[in-house]
């Protein structure tokens, strides 16, 4: 057996889907029967996080938000993903190699997923953020704090892939509705 092939087969790959876009990706990857990472969804909001498919998930900011979201502000899901810390520490660790997905432009994928990136490099683990731009329709607040939420992020993984939603609407088929062109991003 190669060296490489050892390793991979003993990795341990975690996938930690934050906020609402983040969720919703981990979700997916369930559904389509994505087998050997362990799947992980952490939100502020209290209601999509008990809708998740992930078997491991974290409320974050439960004495900040109250289960109710972050209200599209990334300075809250922040100040969330800094509440449970610890909590982050604990699940993420043990990882070889983690994944960070996330939506960006909104509050908690935008504000959390830079903490939760950093604990996973501190940890040692390879990290990998995936992260979706907001819809050209959604609005410059939730481009410009996309693009701080980005900025921030880069300097927390070992690798960024940033996808445009934009370009998901290019390669939709035609007849598809805007519910699932936001479960599509």
């Amino acid at each position: 057996m190669l060296e490489n092939d050892k390793f991979s087969s003993n990795a341990v790959i975690k996938v930690i889907g934050v906020g609402g876009a983040g969720g919703n990706a981990i979700n997916t990857m369930i559904e389509q029967g994505l087998s050997g990472v362990e799947f992980i969804a952490a939100n502020t909001d209290v209601q999509a996080l008990a809708s998740n498919l992930a078997p491991i998930k974290i409320q974050l900011g439960r004495e900040l938000t109250k289960g109710l979201g972050a209200g599209a502000n990334p300075e809250v899901g922040r100040d969330a993903a800094l509440e449970d810390k610890a909590i982050i520490q604990e699940v993420l660790s043990g990882a070889d190699m983690v994944f960070v997905t996330a939506g960006t432009g909104g509050g908690t994928g935008t504000g959390a997923a830079p903490i939760i990136a950093q604990v996973a490099r501190e940890l040692g683990a390879l990290t990998v953020g995936v992260v979706t731009k907001p819809f050209s329709f959604e609005g410059k607040r939730r481009k410009v704090h996309s693009e701080q939420g980005i900025q921030s992020l880069k300097s927390c993984v070992d690798t960024l892939i940033t996808i445009p939603n934009q370009r998901l609407l290019s390669i939709a088929p035609p007849q598809m509705s805007m519910l699932d062109g936001f479960k599509l991003a």
